[in-house]
């Protein structure tokens, strides 16, 4: 029963998979290919009107990336340990936060520039911070959170 059950599921997501594959255009798909031959468990969602992202694994980190509808590449992100924030940065980091927590670090690259992006707390306080990988800080708000309790 339980070998019947799953061969139903695992049907059914590789047609839902391939039916979302279908609606994705040509050049994005085509796109995406050469820019990730390697990629896996790729899942698209249309981003707007003229974009198109998809989330997959590739090296065993999870990826999402955004293409136009005319196939060019927009941006890639992914999630980085902070064990792998290269020490400049951390510098960065540390001369403008004093005793932050990171609560999430990602890179993201487009054709002009990679960017680290980190999702900081600093004495109940959340802020938004990216860093260019020069070292510069290019950005610095505090987060929205709409369910924080007083």
């Amino acid at each position: 029963m339980f070998i019947s059950v799953f061969s139903i599921m695992f049907s059914f997501l590789s047609y839902a998979q391939k039916e979302q594959e279908e609606k994705v255009p040509d050049k994005v798909l085509s796109a995406f290919k050469s820019k990730f031959p390697d990629a896996k468990k790729v899942e698209w969602e249309m981003e707007g009107e003229n974009e198109w992202e998809a989330e997959f694994k590739l090296n065993g980190k999870k990826y999402s990336s955004n293409f136009s509808t005319n196939g060019k590449w927009m941006e890639t992100e992914y999630a980085i340990k902070t064990s792998e924030i290269p020490e400049n940065i951390n510098e960065i980091l540390n001369q403008n936060f004093k005793d932050f927590k990171i609560e999430e670090a990602e890179i993201s690259e487009t054709a002009s520039e990679k960017v680290y992006e980190f999702e900081i707390e600093v004495d109940d306080e959340e802020y938004d911070v990216i860093i260019n990988s020069q070292g510069k800080l290019t950005k610095q708000k505090e987060s929205e959170n709409d369910d924080h309790e007083d």
